[in-house]
């Protein structure tokens, strides 16, 4: 098509209120899935089953080749290729419970939709390296979550929850998931962190519903 029909083509289309094939196509190419991962920052929490969620990023980052090292939005992050889409991997460094704050930003800069979130986070009340996929919800006490859910105004994101057990009787919840896991601990959860990665990319390469059906099983 010579340049006057190139000008008359989108004419037309501009005319119609419609977009043409092309626009539609980079808009698509454009559109990026968001993951975060939920933790606190520095090293004295480095290896605490609240930051799981940091784990699953890193090892997320280590298969794509990709590095996190860009800092915006209150978070550390990097963009990567899952299948045929562009993903931001993200760490937030704003603490667990305000983990929002930096979700939020990044979500409102780059104009992508709630259901295009993937949260991944520890949780207490299932059994440690269980894994569990789902979407929106309550936040069963988890304060990242409840950050999320409320800068967003909305629940209905993914989560790829990670189980790292109850407290043991008498023990708070918070010195639970503060405390540092031993090298053995950590050893037994590097599979189970393989696996909500794994679990990740299935929820956008295949979709939400097959990925609960290959991984809410007992690791």
């Amino acid at each position: 098509m010579g340049r006057l029909g190139q000008m008359f083509s989108r004419f037309r289309f501009a005319r119609a209120g419609a977009e043409s094939p092309a626009e539609k196509l980079g808009q698509l190419r454009e559109m990026r899935w968001v993951v975060a991962g939920l933790g606190n920052p520095g090293d004295q929490y480095h290896r605490s089953g609240h930051n799981i969620g940091f784990m699953v990023v890193e090892r997320l980052a280590e298969s794509c080749g990709a590095k996190l090292d860009r800092r915006k939005f209150k978070g550390i992050f990097g963009e990567v290729r899952i299948g045929a889409d562009p993903v931001i991997l993200v760490k937030p460094q704003t603490y667990y419970n305000l983990s929002g704050e930096c979700v939020s930003a990044i979500l409102g800069y780059y104009k992508i939709p709630a259901e295009r979130l993937i949260v991944v986070h520890d949780e207490i009340d299932l059994e440690p390296r269980q894994l569990r996929l789902k979407r929106g919800g309550g936040d069963a006490g988890n304060r990242g979550v409840r950050s999320i859910a409320a800068t967003l105004g909305t629940p209905e994101f993914v989560r790829v929850r990670v189980g790292i057990g109850r407290p043991a009787p008498g023990e708070k919840a918070r010195d639970h998931v503060l405390q540092t896991l031993g090298r053995a601990e950590l050893e037994a959860f590097r599979a189970s962190i393989s696996r909500a990665a794994e679990a990740v990319e299935a929820v956008i390469t295949s979709g939400l519903e097959r990925a609960m059906n290959l991984y809410n099983q007992r690791a």
